[in-house]
């Protein structure tokens, strides 16, 4: 059931480091709850299955595919989080990498505020179905 909207105000003036900010806890928890589920592992195993999905090249992976199955209005918030200038960047990590990364984030973020919680699962089932279908090859 779609929620009514979490977010009060007008979400497109909220700074796209808060999308992602936000965005990153919904992503992470809905991956997470993919691994966990058919998997009866303690919590490290989960977290080093989880981790698959759960990092800057994985989240670049799923910009990637994100990019030509999202309306345009989504699309635009993908663009909009990947040019977002994050002032600080992980260790170790492709800078395109996490610029694209953020760009899932700032999706996720605008649409878990907007209380579009159905298309939040769409979205991440495309996308493990896709991450599957990598690892699979």
């Amino acid at each position: 059931m779609i929620q009514e909207k979490r977010y009060e105000g007008d979400i497109r003036e909220l700074p796209v480091g808060s999308l992602a900010f936000i965005g990153d806890a919904v992503y992470e928890l809905g991956m997470r709850t993919h691994v966990m589920q058919g998997h009866r592992h303690k919590a490290g195993a989960l977290h080093h299955l989880s981790v698959r999905y759960v990092n800057a090249a994985a989240q670049a992976a799923a910009f990637r595919v994100l990019e030509s199955y999202v309306s345009e209005t989504e699309r635009a918030w993908l663009m909009r989080g990947r040019n977002v200038n994050a002032g600080t960047m992980a260790k170790n990590q492709d800078p395109l990498d996490y610029r694209q990364a953020t760009g899932v984030e700032a999706l996720f973020g605008y649409l878990y505020l907007s209380g579009e919680d159905h298309r939040i699962r769409e979205l991440l089932n495309f996308v493990i179905s896709k991450l599957e279908d990598k690892h699979n090859d």
